[in-house]
């Protein structure tokens, strides 16, 4: 008959008493690091699994934490999803990932389900069409750990993890004026989003600083995030219809990129525009206009915002003061 082993069995192994083991298991500040190395090590060489039921009714936790994110199949997520196992898992928690395919509705349900599946927190980057967040207020005044990364909430008090948004947004625009261009438009997310804003200051500074004229005639919002197909193929057309045409298209995420560029072959008009966008895929390198991208530390962002909410999850007293931290982008040229 299949006997698991227990922490019993750890604590008698190694000759220590079973409440150490069980805190260097968990990772516990108050063990010293050469011990936590022992206990890991033995637990790792024996294929140790801790039992999740028997730990949900000792420590009323569920040792799991809940992922909401637009689309896994958007590169950005799924390198950030990485980034979230990584350490979740080095901590003994699981995982649950939901999508919501930029759709408010979507947002509340999944929300709510996971919440009510006891999950002891919550990661999420909101989706493109939420501008009612009561959904959320509601299950953190309710005591729920959650922290925001990419697509977060200012009004919100807790742990935040996005990227250098205005910089990666300079430095793209600027790119394109340096590469002579003068008429530059730009692509942009749902406009209640904290990235549209951020990266549409950054696009407009580059212009400022290079003296050419902001015009709101060339920026042209997707409120579904890239998700309705047909949006993002109508703000290509306006683009491409006016008298006066861009000589480049500045773009503000993932899936408006793919997006934008697959509206502008299917147009035919892939010769004589110049494109940058934010975008973590290595595909958009073989697609015709090729794409100049501003890269976020999706996998860095991910690590860090579990971290913040593991250390939410296992605080000991009320979080008091919180963390907004900002990852720099970096730029790569496809000339």
């Amino acid at each position: 008959m299949f006997k698991p082993v227990t922490i019993k069995d750890i604590a008698k192994a190694l000759n220590l008493s079973t409440s150490t083991v069980s805190r260097a298991l968990r990772g516990g500040y108050e063990i010293s690091e050469e011990t936590k190395r022992i206990v890991l090590d033995y637990a790792e060489k024996i294929n140790f699994q801790r039992n999740p039921i028997a730990l949900s009714l000792k420590e009323r936790r569920s040792y799991s934490i809940g992922v909401v994110v637009c689309e896994v199949a958007n590169q950005f997520f799924s390198q950030a999803i990485d980034g979230i196992e990584s350490i979740a898992y080095s901590k003994g928690y699981h995982v649950i990932i939901s999508q919501t395919h930029d759709k408010y509705n979507r947002e509340v349900i999944n929300t709510e389900h996971l919440a009510h599946r006891s999950v002891d927190g919550l990661l999420i980057s909101l989706s493109a069409e939420t501008k009612d967040y009561s959904h959320l207020v509601k299950l953190h005044q309710q005591g729920l750990p959650i922290v925001f990364f990419d697509r977060i909430l200012d009004s919100i008090q807790t742990h935040k993890v996005t990227s250098n948004n205005f910089k990666g947004a300079f430095n793209a625009t600027e790119y394109l004026i340096e590469s002579g261009c003068k008429r530059i438009a730009h692509l942009a997310n749902a406009a209640q989003l904290s990235i549209t804003s951020e990266r549409q200051s950054g696009y407009e500074e580059a212009l400022k600083k290079h003296n050419i004229e902001i015009k709101p005639e060339l920026i042209r919002y997707c409120q579904h995030g890239g998700s309705n197909v047909q949006e993002v193929e109508e703000a290509v057309r306006y683009f491409l219809d006016m008298d006066e045409k861009p000589d480049a298209i500045f773009v503000a995420s993932d899936r408006l990129s793919t997006g934008c560029l697959a509206a502008l072959k299917k147009y035919n008009k892939t010769e004589d525009l110049l494109i940058a966008g934010f975008s973590n895929s290595d595909v958009v390198e073989l697609l015709k206009p090729s794409l100049s991208a501003v890269r976020q530390p999706a996998f860095e962002m991910g690590r860090k915002a579990a971290e913040m909410l593991i250390s939410l999850i296992e605080s000991k007293y009320p979080v008091e003061e919180f963390e907004t931290a900002i990852l720099e982008t970096t730029f790569k040229k496809n000339d």
